[in-house]
């Protein structure tokens, strides 16, 4: 039997990201029926595009549980992946979203999480600790034979996206800098959007007698980048794939969030976790790296810190004028 999925948030890019591949790879279009995205925007770029590759783009309606169980229901969907939007209400919005699945019989549940957030502290870092309670309503119903999304759930934790790191493109561009707020020596692991994609396209069309395949079902997944890296590192990393000269730069929290309003039009509560999850690196806690997940589940290798650089060459690649200012500060 071939599989209906549903996508939330598809109007955000790891929502799209993960549509995209169901889409267009082969290795997982042939294993699928149909994809439908649930937008807040149907109208969105992103949204579009997966029309024209051929999803069916649903408005998703908040706060109308009849209309969107409805909505499920006539879609045929038997496999969701909760994808928490870029919104203010994101935990509302999932624990909604659950009751609509649970109504509407959708039998298999993959929700995209966010690694870290079990180190999280609820009153430092309140956006980042909302995950624990996701994970928690997801999983709640495993084993519950009367829940029809008890039976097959799956929890990807996501690492931090490394394409969070562009958003200081314009800086590594003009001034040769990677300005970031995480202290001089803690490290992280950041991992490519579309790796994290790749293993969301494996548990979504994995199949076994009670939904997902067996390897995936129950499983709480930590995905991060292979490599953890100081500030120091990710600018050589930097250095290496561009061919020039990256400087790393510790900036304090207060410039980060002024950095951050400045060059990106993301949602207000999306820059808070950012910069929640920069302050967890500070505090020591990201200082490890998870790939099992990533190794059993794709049998393959996450993009090295220079291999994600090289792929975003173009936005990053610091001009002539960059490195006349280095010289001239650093005499």
């Amino acid at each position: 039997m071939t599989r209906k999925i549903c996508i939330t948030a598809v109007d955000g890019n790891t929502g799209f990201a993960i549509a995209e591949l169901l889409l267009q790879h082969r290795e997982f279009s042939r294993k699928i029926d149909s994809v439908v995205g649930l937008a807040l925007d149907p109208e969105s770029e992103q949204s579009q595009e997966l029309k024209s590759l051929g999803a069916t783009i649903v408005p998703h309606t908040v706060g109308r549980v009849k209309t969107m169980v409805k909505t499920l229901k006539d879609t045929g969907a038997d496999t969701i992946c909760l994808v928490p939007p870029a919104h203010q209400d994101k935990l509302d919005i999932c624990m909604e979203l659950l009751e609509e699945a649970k109504k509407a019989q959708v039998g298999n549940v993959c929700l995209i999480s966010s690694a870290g957030c079990d180190y999280a502290d609820s009153k430092k870092q309140p956006r980042l600790r909302e995950f624990i309670d996701l994970e928690a309503l997801v999983l709640e119903s495993k084993g519950d034979a009367s829940i029809p999304t008890g039976g097959s759930p799956c929890v990807i934790r996501a690492g931090f996206y490394a394409e969070n790191i562009l958003l200081y493109a314009p800086q590594a561009k003009e001034e040769g800098v990677l300005p970031l707020p995480i202290g001089e020596s803690h490290k992280f692991a950041p991992i490519a959007l579309g790796d994290v994609a790749h293993v969301a396209a494996h548990v979504l069309t994995g199949k076994g007698k009670h939904g997902f395949d067996d390897r995936h079902r129950g499983q709480m997944m930590i995905v991060t980048g292979p490599k953890l890296c100081a500030g120091d590192e990710l600018a050589t990393a930097a250095s290496k794939a561009l061919g020039t000269e990256i400087k790393f730069e510790n900036i304090s929290q207060a410039e980060a969030k002024r950095v951050l309003k400045a060059q990106s039009d993301s949602d207000q509560s999306e820059l808070q976790y950012l910069l929640e999850y920069y302050s967890l690196v500070r505090e020591g806690k990201t200082n490890y790296i998870a790939t099992t997940a990533f190794h059993d589940v794709t049998g393959t290798h996450p993009t090295e810190p220079d291999g994600f650089f090289r792929l975003y060459q173009n936005e990053m690649r610091p001009s002539k004028k960059a490195k006349h200012y280095h010289n001239q500060n650093h005499k």
